[in-house]
């Protein structure tokens, strides 16, 4: 069982990973090319950690910050590293080179997974000496609160490599989904964008403002979200389960399906416009500050969930 994790990447998602894998007893060292990210990591991770500890999430903070280390070069962090979670920019040029150092310093055991968002491994671990032990190991933003991860093989990648990352997530209390193929996107980013797509198609169009389509997600179909699937969603709606759906609401989802939104809709201008009309305060230390209070929102809701009194 892997023990030493090395984190490549210091930013949001490398000390939400950090944090996640000392949590569960394993050592982590930690890189990121900027001087900086590494400098403030230390403060970062610690308050993460101070939310996690508050909700409930997180029983030995101290421990598990002394099983984090951050290293000046990469071949440091990823030395005895039976695992290593890649966490840089979404740049294809980024991933290759970063994939091309990794499989040179790593141990040809360890297991090579990336956290990005939408670019397929294939793309950046072809011309790899050792690519059959490299896969795309997605989470949600942020990890340590949003539990699933997104495991996308390159058609190289080894079945023992998924099988040794699906433990090892799981061992750490993430949700693993394994695909059985790429797919660019994976499956939420999928999933999101076809709602999103519908959703600024009707803000396009004014036939509701954001407060009334957001309100639509997140005091309807969010709340039964929370609980179940799109799948077991449409599976209790109807007396007869999902077939009987299908007979009475297919043929009104099929004409939907029929004029979908176009790509015009994920446009600069759409987005300047729907801004234009939704006044929000926008400068960063706003942003954080809104992020700051939906972490804790998501906290107190993963507490609730994994309770005995649902």
């Amino acid at each position: 069982m892997t023990e030493t994790v090395a984190i490549v990447g210091a930013g949001l998602i490398g000390r939400s990973w950090a944090a996640l894998f000392a949590r569960a007893g394993l050592k982590v060292r930690v890189w990121d090319a900027s001087p900086d990210a590494l400098t403030s990591f230390g403060a970062e991770v610690a308050t993460l950690c101070d939310t996690l500890t508050a909700e409930g999430l997180l029983d030995d903070r101290g421990g598990t910050l002394a099983r984090i280390s951050t290293c000046t070069t990469l071949d440091e962090a990823v030395d005895g590293a039976g695992f290593v979670q890649e966490n840089g920019p979404e740049q294809l040029e980024v991933k290759q080179a970063l994939f091309a150092q990794l499989d040179r310093a790593a141990d040809p055991a360890a297991v090579l997974a990336s956290s990005t968002s939408a670019i397929v491994a294939s793309r950046f671990t072809e011309d790899l000496a050792h690519r059959a032990r490299c896969l795309v190991g997605h989470p949600v933003n942020p990890p340590h609160l949003v539990p699933v991860v997104e495991m996308c093989p390159a058609p190289w990648t080894s079945a023992d490599a998924l099988d040794r990352a699906e433990a090892l997530y799981r061992r750490i209390g993430q949700v693993p989904v394994r695909m059985t193929r790429e797919r660019d996107g994976f499956v939420l980013n999928r999933l999101q964008g076809a709602l999103l797509a519908e959703a600024l198609r009707l803000l396009g169009e004014g036939v509701v403002d954001v407060e009334g389509l957001d309100a639509t997600i997140k005091h309807g179909l969010g709340l039964r979200w929370a609980l179940m699937g799109p799948i077991e969603t449409v599976d209790l709606n109807a007396p007869g389960g999902i077939t009987d759906y299908a007979a009475r609401y297919g043929g009104f989802y099929a004409r939907l399906a029929q004029e979908p939104a176009g790509p015009d809709v994920f446009s600069v201008e759409t987005a300047e416009k729907i801004a234009e009309g939704w006044e929000q305060d926008r400068s960063p230390a706003a942003i954080r500050a809104r992020q700051d209070r939906r972490d804790k929102r998501l906290a107190a809701l993963r507490r609730h969930l994994a309770s005995d009194t649902l």
